[in-house]
């Protein structure tokens, strides 16, 4: 992210396999959300949110999500991720990722999630331990102009029933 999102993750590269392109030709949408988990994944191990994590008896569920579709990906082309964090409280963690593809370094697809620390053991959202939420902290950066965004239709143009 080029953006000042904060310190950012890179995670990659991936390429994009045949099982995974649509009847258009190009990468299905489902598969943007698997290599967006799998950078998030990386970001988890990279902030201390992995095995160990879950070993404590922790775990982050993503309660919301946003993805952006930007320029389409074709079989066997590759990408990296960046991901950074946007923000965090006491029991919720904001995270950005930036998907480019690797030949053009054009931006495919961003992708914003919410998620929330959750006890294992209760399944239900709990504060961050407290060496986390220091480390949380000392990652977190602003929010990419993109982030925030909603879904909604513009109000040019829109098509009367007949």
């Amino acid at each position: 992210m080029d953006d000042g999102a904060g310190e950012r993750f890179e995670s990659g590269p991936f390429t994009v396999r045949p099982e995974w392109i649509d009847s258009n030709g190009h990468l299905n949408l489902a598969y943007y959300i698997l290599l967006f988990d799998e950078a998030t994944d990386a970001l988890w191990r990279s902030l201390g949110l992995g095995d160990a994590f879950r070993a404590a008896g922790f775990g982050t569920f993503a309660v919301e999500t946003h993805t952006l579709y930007r320029a389409e990906l074709l079989e066997g082309e590759t990408v990296a991720v960046a991901s950074s964090v946007v923000g965090a409280d006491d029991k919720r963690l904001h995270v950005a990722h930036e998907m480019r593809r690797m030949r053009d370094g054009a931006v495919s697809a961003q992708q914003e999630l919410l998620y929330l620390c959750v006890s294992l053991e209760t399944r239900r959202a709990t504060p961050w331990p407290e060496a986390m939420a220091r480390t949380l902290a000392a990652r977190r950066g602003a929010a990419p102009e993109w982030a925030g965004r909603r879904v909604a239709m513009p109000s040019r143009g829109a098509i009367s029933p007949s």
